[in-house]
């Protein structure tokens, strides 16, 4: 069971990271298990801060017009659909993760994510353009890989990365990002349950408990979006996962 002190600091993380999502259209899966990741074992971190990701897509994908919506889907359907399917798989493979590469593996990722939107990869803009292409075949593949990926570990930059380089517009690009993941999170709830991930009542108490602070955070941070600029939202947003990242990987790595 989770100590009180835990649940106080995982309000607080899902009320900020609530507010990052609605800032920048993305993070909170990122922010919220990598903090979260640190107090708890990871995989329970991925599996309890499932219900807060659902309701903050779903307080999100209300900017995302009708018109909007059905041409997304025409548009992603291939995506979508092999997303869903990895996910599910990465989830049934969640207990198999040892805790250290995770942990590891998380802060890896999240610095790559930084670097890369730093300009610091040389490269991967390219092979981006290229594997990134809106062809059936690359979407399956991409969504298959993505979704095997969030599925096991909550981490969304790859779904981030591909939607961005459809050049949408910032408001469609958060309807878009909230459409995805509803979806993935919609199933994600049933197959933690199939598979019995939630250790416990209480467990599944406290997760429906963090989606208020994060639904909250994410109307907060919505309301405040069009005030602030781009360039300050992603100094904001790197500047966290930074930090971040780098906690990740020296406790994946052993250090205190």
């Amino acid at each position: 069971m989770l100590s009180p002190t835990v649940v106080a600091v995982l309000v607080v993380v899902a009320l900020l990271a609530g507010a990052l999502t609605g800032i920048a259209g993305f993070g909170f899966a990122l922010l919220g298990t990598a903090v979260a990741a640190t107090l708890i074992d990871p995989a329970q971190a991925v599996v309890l801060l499932v219900l807060p990701i659902l309701g903050v897509n779903l307080s999100l994908i209300t900017e995302l017009g009708p018109e909007d919506a059905r041409e997304c889907v025409a548009r992603f359907w291939p995506f979508l659909g092999a997303a869903l399917l990895g996910t599910t798989l990465g989830m049934v493979a969640l207990d198999l993760i040892p805790r250290s590469p995770l942990l590891l593996g998380l802060g890896v990722l999240t610095l790559g994510f930084v670097a890369n939107r730093l300009g610091l990869l040389p490269g991967v803009e390219t092979a981006a353009d290229r594997c990134f292409a809106e062809t059936t075949p690359a979407m399956v593949g991409l969504g298959a890989g993505s979704g095997l990926l969030f599925g096991a570990t909550n981490v969304g930059v790859q779904f981030v990365a591909y939607v961005r380089s459809c050049d949408l517009r910032q408001q469609v690009f958060v309807g878009v990002l909230a459409m995805l993941f509803l979806g993935i999170n919609g199933l994600r709830v049933a197959s933690a349950a199939a598979l019995g991930l939630y250790p416990s009542v209480g467990f599944v108490a406290v997760s429906a408990g963090l989606a208020i602070p994060a639904v909250a955070g994410s109307l907060v941070g919505s309301r405040i979006r069009p005030r602030i600029s781009q360039r300050l939202i992603q100094r904001i947003v790197l500047g966290l996962l930074l930090v971040v990242g780098v906690r990740l990987v020296a406790s994946g790595a052993g250090i205190p």
